[in-house]
């Protein structure tokens, strides 16, 4: 059985890319100009985020709040869940550099212990030790 997918390229302006499968046309994000929205800073696809996506389509004169739009609700909770995700990917960093930290701090105070108590005074110099303590 034979595909009926091609790719037809057309070169003016910009590239258009048109795709055709099995006898349906089926649409780009690379219609719209990337080279354009990318020199001022705007979004590939116009579609997930912006005013008309962002603000609700109406307001009361009233004050009241308007609901939630369509989806919108599901964005916020989605924007929430990688806050929180967020917040605690920080907290576990901030830990494993603390415990690194504390492990390196404890490792040099065991080590330096191990060399005071390999190397104790003798001779003359304990003696005046042992001399100190008892006067004091």
């Amino acid at each position: 059985m034979i595909s009926t997918a091609r790719a037809v390229l057309r070169v003016e302006q910009h590239i258009n890319y048109n795709i055709v499968v099995n006898g349906f046309h089926q649409s780009c994000v690379q219609y719209l100009n990337q080279r354009w929205r990318q020199k001022r800073g705007l979004t590939a696809n116009p579609n997930t985020f912006g005013l008309l996506t962002n603000l609700p389509d109406y307001k009361f004169k009233d004050g009241r709040p308007t609901p939630l739009g369509i989806r919108q609700k599901a964005r916020l909770d989605k924007q929430r869940g990688y806050a929180a995700r967020i917040i605690k990917l920080v907290g576990e960093v901030d830990y494993a550099v603390e415990r690194h930290a504390r492990l390196q701090k404890e490792k040099e105070q065991k080590t330096q212990q191990i060399l005071d108590n390999k190397l104790k005074p003798k001779g003359d110099l304990l003696l005046q030790k042992q001399a100190d303590t008892i006067e004091k």
